[in-house]
């Protein structure tokens, strides 16, 4: 798989005119869903080089991250002809490039796509790496597959229109990839005011975070190795995710924040992370997140939810845990009670 290109945008109408002009296409279309229909896609809709291209919408939030959802846009593809020669945009948060990349890749065994993330969460993490997918069965990411869109066009415009609720749930991936990089980048997110931002810092910042990722993936484009250093926090985070489910849904990165809680805890036992880092993290995330109410009894369910995750090998859950920032240790198991001692933890931090 090729590396990606990530275009650091600037000025969007001139890397978007540059990303499409480097996609032979016969016909393009736009991915939106109902929020960035209504919020993002008024801020493109006059460039010259998107007028005439046909429009799909499907529903927002997590719900609609769905088997019916990809079909209705295999449907609305061949609907207004799109062809092998056709070019996807997908213009939203981490729901809209996952399936819309999936979408992309199966119709007529692959169409070209951009990637136009409009959230802090798909500008650092979802939009750009090569995965795309679906939940099934209840479980987050069940299907999908490895593929690169042809760009990714990163751009702090579209935050302007963001609620702080997404800002931190962006925010929490990107305080993963400081935790698996470098002390300087952790510190200065942890003091960053993320509640009300300096755009121009945010996009520098967004930037060295997707530096980090680029670099890792480059390095295992299908997770064989050290690209499992971004699941730190998922393991647990996505049994948090796919327990809430059930309930009340979650944003992505608060179950991502509340995962680096539990696995931290589990790095400081098991392979010396630092107590005050661990500590100062926490009560970041304390502050800034809360945390989703559990009790005992519901620590069997996300057991249960932790063996479905795919980093798994066979029915041994996998971590991947820290001896430091940026001091990573991939493929880490552990006890029954060591997890249940840091959802413990967790619950009474």
């Amino acid at each position: 798989m090729e590396q990606q290109k990530v275009i650091i945008s600037h000025c969007l109408r001139t890397s978007m005119a540059q990303a499409i002009a480097e996609c032979e296409h016969d016909k393009l279309f736009i991915l939106a869903d109902q929020t960035t229909d209504r919020l993002c896609l008024p801020l493109i809709r006059d460039y010259d080089f998107v007028k005439g291209a046909h429009k799909i919408v499907i529903g927002d939030t997590d719900s609609n991250k769905t088997l019916e959802s990809v079909a209705h846009v295999w449907q609305e593809l061949g609907r207004h002809g799109a062809t092998r020669h056709s070019l996807m945009i997908n213009l939203g948060g981490g729901m809209i490039t996952d399936l819309g990349g999936f979408a992309a890749s199966t119709f007529k065994r692959g169409i070209q796509f951009i990637n136009v993330p409009t959230t802090l969460l798909s500008l650092v993490d979802a939009s750009v790496g090569g995965k795309t997918g679906i939940n099934f069965g209840g479980l987050k990411n069940e299907i999908g597959v490895f593929n690169n869109a042809q760009s990714v066009i990163l751009n702090t415009e579209f935050l302007k229109t963001m609620d702080i609720e997404n800002m931190l749930s962006g925010y929490a991936e990107m305080l993963k990839h400081a935790l698996i990089n470098e002390r300087k980048m952790w510190a200065e997110l942890i003091t960053f005011d993320i509640e009300r931002p300096n755009l121009s810092e945010l996009q520098r910042m967004v930037a060295e975070s997707v530096a980090v990722k680029q670099r890792i993936v480059t390095e295992d484009p299908t997770e064989r190795g050290i690209r499992k250093a971004l699941n730190l926090g998922h393991t647990i985070g996505h049994a948090f995710e796919s327990f809430a489910m059930r309930r009340t849904p979650m944003l992505h990165g608060y179950a991502v924040a509340y995962g680096i809680v539990c696995e931290l805890y589990l790095s400081a036992i098991k392979t010396g992370f630092p107590a005050d880092v661990m500590r100062q993290t926490v009560a970041f995330i304390k502050e800034h997140y809360g945390k989703l109410e559990i009790t005992c009894n519901d620590y069997p369910e996300l057991l249960e939810l932790m063996t479905h995750d795919k980093k798994n090998i066979g029915s041994t859950i996998n971590f991947t845990l820290l001896g430091g920032i940026g001091d990573i240790i991939i493929n880490q198991t552990a006890t029954r009670e060591e997890i249940l001692e840091a959802l413990d933890f967790y619950r009474e931090y």
